[in-house]
């Protein structure tokens, strides 16, 4: 197995263990540490973890034990060697509904060995590397069948929350419920309504007691406090029945039909692994946006669905129920501050000590309690954030087929249905098609709503011969797609109709923003023959950044082989109404685009297309004013577009650029109190609540700083780099130690510098009155930030051990 593991991920263990640089060499076998972060989050998840195993190992009828065990070798294997090292694994409420149709089917011997079987799978499918390949199957698939599984188990739990046995089935369950209902059992439906009500008010307790009384899992409470109550009124209920483990069943070998072993296989695989993954991508995103130090690593997930197959090898042989990746207990995990796999393993061991040393505590719990607990599982599995969003993506179809398949037929079955209705989704809109033609103040407009197949192309065709000859004709693309046919017709027809004397604008909208161009309208076709909708008029290969559009990049024909106009213009208007040539003769460069005129069509373009989408925005800030929570210090170099490169719009940024990023200390005399007064505005009127300074590659002011003479004449540009002086102190005191940029050195003495002049401004600001009194109220924050152009990548700032580290940024990782 070892050979199957990605480099990276076998390497980051020894990463963790390696000793610093110039150490002396380690005498005997080093101690392992544990963090205090890690001993207390392991803490934790195990109380989370017991009562939860227990429950789903009942909900699917296997040994209570068999929970135990799951939880166990999930905690210590896939701790150990799985890819994400603070997802927590275990026996999952997602596997019930499959752990218990397998149970009914082959019997728990043969369970084990489907469990064993599909741990292999797993293996087989981490060798091949096609982790990142299961996170394809649509968003709304993965949510309807977790949905499924959520209403089978609360169902199911239901009858045993009433007092009574459930059925095999949701559709007998849900008519075994009316007679359940008149037989109720009052000692289990009290115990269960208890567990209910600590689970749902423990995390409301008000006030500082209740902030510190919410460290406790409401789980634990909850199952701990209901079973307080049995115990003290004398209540008689079924309860945990945890035999001796030396009559503990083992997996033996697999029983019964060989497709049906085969599909239960697959089945259990699938589930695993695809929640698994999707567990390990949202503990990434969990992990990103906690704050305080503590770096760890993103999930490797070919590593990850290993450590899956390597724990679900070993439980299925221990007699333990299916392992996967727990959502509930991750992101406790992760809230409760880990900051290694030393947690989960440890969470695992304690699991082993109780299920050693608290047997006679954990038989004191009422089957009625585990049974609310794990109903409520199932009831918060059917999430409403979900059904939002897929609605949102116009997506609701497949949930709900996806949904009811798992309901009503079994967990591949359902996710089969939702496939096939994905797919017939796709199809569908892929066919559906619609395209207008019409006459506004005499210009035609052609458009096309959809997706631009050859399907389509006799309808298209139609509706551009409506256009007459020399008419002026604006065709809206309303699609992410079109392929090899239709560009063909598109083409064809622009070039006939440009050649007799008319004008024509292609535009591609989608839900009111303007999509970008392919690559094909620009530069021959793409590998696989298809095209994307859209060329714009301009024809600009910034894509996908529409609102580069007019950047004076590679400009072509709007249309690749369309043939410029007679009068050797090509049919595009500008912003004045005149005909602008975008192509010189053949053979001849073609002439720079002057500056005025850049300008103009640039204008033109933002109050034809982007003005539209943004006017009800902007006049909602008009009307309230500004209210950016951020303060953004950078250079006035062209090649620095802020809000591209955080990714924000109109209101999010206030922006202050100047030669070199400075800042200028407190009481300089500089003769300009622009940037002081621009950080005084910012945080005592504006509030913000960071502020970063923000340098870059090739900066010509840090270039300028190192190429300046003492005795050089004292221009205002010289004047003005002398505040970049410090930082060219800083950099040439050996004192300590230099910045760093992503574990390497500085590739020249103006990189250096450049990094050298974050850390020294970020020193300024904290000079500065108005900053200093809103850091010590902890009401603003401080961030340098390295922009390397070339890389078009960006870089935070850290501080690890009195070292200035700039981190690559990763998506998700710095939000501005």
């Amino acid at each position: 197995m070892s050979a199957c593991v990605p480099a990276r991920a076998a390497d980051s263990d020894r990463t963790e263990r390696a000793h610093p640089p110039h150490s002396p060499p380690p005498v005997g076998p080093p101690r392992p540490r544990i963090a205090g972060a890690d001993l207390s989050a392991s803490v934790a998840v195990f109380l989370i973890a017991l009562p939860l195993s227990l429950g789903i190992a009942l909900a699917t009828g296997a040994p209570l034990q068999a929970g135990l065990v799951a939880a166990a070798v999930g905690g210590i294997v896939v701790g150990r060697l799985g890819g994400s090292p603070l997802q927590v694994s275990g026996p999952a409420a997602g596997l019930t509904v499959v752990t218990a149709d397998l149970i009914q089917h082959y019997g728990w011997r043969t369970t084990c060995a489907i469990t064993v079987l599909a741990g292999l799978a797993q293996l087989g499918l981490g060798c091949l590397r096609v982790a990142r390949g299961a996170l394809a199957v649509s968003p709304a698939i993965v949510h309807g069948m977790l949905a499924g599984i959520g209403v089978t188990i609360a169902v199911a739990q239901l009858h045993i929350v009433l007092g009574g046995t459930p059925q095999s089935s949701v559709p007998d369950n849900l008519l075994a419920l009316p007679a359940q209902l008149a037989n109720l059992h009052p000692a289990a439906l009290s115990v269960s309504l208890l567990t209910l009500a600590l689970l749902l008010l423990w995390p409301r307790l008000p006030g500082r007691a209740g902030r510190v009384l919410r460290t406790v899992p409401a789980a634990l409470v909850a199952v701990a406090g209901a079973t307080a109550v049995a115990a003290a009124a004398g209540l008689v209920l079924p309860k945990v029945d945890l035999p001796s483990w030396h009559n503990h069943a083992l997996a033996g070998l697999p029983e019964g039909p060989v497709l049906g072993l085969a599909a239960a296989v697959l089945t259990t695989t699938l589930v695993c692994s695809v929640q698994s993954l999707l567990g390990a991508v949202a503990v990434d995103k969990l992990v990103s946006g906690r704050p305080g130090p503590g770096h760890v690593g993103r999930s490797d997930l070919d590593r990850e669905l290993l450590g899956q197959g390597a724990a679900n090898i070993v439980s299925g042989s221990l007699g333990g129920l299916p392992v996967a990746g727990v959502a509930v207990r991750s992101s406790a995990n992760v809230k409760a501050g880990a900051v290694s796999r030393n947690s989960t393993m440890l969470h695992g061991v304690l699991v082993v000590i109780a299920a050693l040393l608290m047997v006679p505590l954990l038989e004191l719990i009422p089957l009625a309690s585990l049974a609310a607990l794990v109903m409520a599982v199932g009831i918060q599995m059917v999430s409403l954030n979900h059904i939002r969003t897929v609605t949102r993506h116009r997506e609701v179809l497949v949930y709900a087929a996806t949904t009811l398949g798992v309901v009503s037929l079994g967990v591949l079955e359902g996710v089969a249905l939702g496939i096939a209705v994905a797919v017939g989704v796709a199809l569908h809109r892929l066919t559906r098609t619609r395209i207008t033609h019409e006459e506004q103040e005499g210009v035609h407009h052609v458009h096309v709503r959809g997706q631009l197949t050859f399907l389509a192309v006799p309808r298209l065709s139609r509706a551009l011969h409506l256009v007459p000859q020399g008419a002026d004709v604006v065709v809206a693309l309303d699609g992410s797609f079109m392929d090899h046919a239709a560009y063909e017709t598109l083409q064809d027809w622009q070039s006939t109709h440009t050649a007799r004397g008319g004008t024509v604008e292609i535009t591609g909208r989608r839900a009111g923003v303007r999509i970008a161009e392919p690559a094909a309208l620009t530069s021959g076709h793409p590998p696989d023959g298809s095209e994307e909708a859209g060329a714009s008029d301009t024809g600009c290969r910034c894509r996908p950044w529409t609102a580069w559009r007019n950047h004076q990049c590679e400009r072509p024909h709007p249309l690749p082989g369309g043939d410029p106009r007679p009068d050797g213009t090509d049919g595009t208007k500008g912003a004045d109404g005149t005909d602008v040539t975008d192509g010189a003769a053949e053979g001849e460069p073609e002439p720079a685009e002057t500056g005025g005129h850049a300008l103009v069509r640039g204008i033109s373009a933002f109050q034809r297309n982007t003005a539209p989408l943004v006017r009800g925005e902007l006049a909602r800030l008009a009307r309230e004013g500004q209210r950016p929570a951020h303060l953004f210090l950078t250079c006035a170099d062209s090649r620095v577009v802020t809000s591209m490169i955080t990714a924000s719009g109109p209101g999010d940024l206030f922006v202050v650029r100047n030669i070199g990023n400075l800042v200028p200390p407190p009481g300089a005399e500089s003769g300009d109190d622009s940037v002081a007064a621009a950080i005084e505005y910012a945080v005592e009127v504006l509030a913000v609540r960071s502020i970063t300074v923000c340098g870059h590659s090739g900066c010509s002011a840090m270039q300028a700083l190192l190429d300046t003479e003492p005795d050089g004449a004292r221009t205002p540009l010289r004047r003005w780099l002398r505040h970049g002086r410090p930082s060219l102190q800083r950099m040439g005191d050996d004192s300590g130690p230099p910045s760093r940029l992503a574990g390497r050195a500085p590739a020249d003495a103006v990189e250096q510098l450049c990094l050298t002049n974050v850390v020294q401004q970020l020193e300024h600001l904290r000079a500065h009155e108005p900053v200093a009194r809103a850091m010590k109220d902890g009401a603003l924050e401080l961030h340098g930030m390295y922009f390397h152009v070339g890389e078009a990548q960006a870089y935070l700032l850290t501080e690890r051990d009195e070292e200035k580290v700039f981190g690559r940024v990763r998506s998700a990782d710095l939000t501005m």
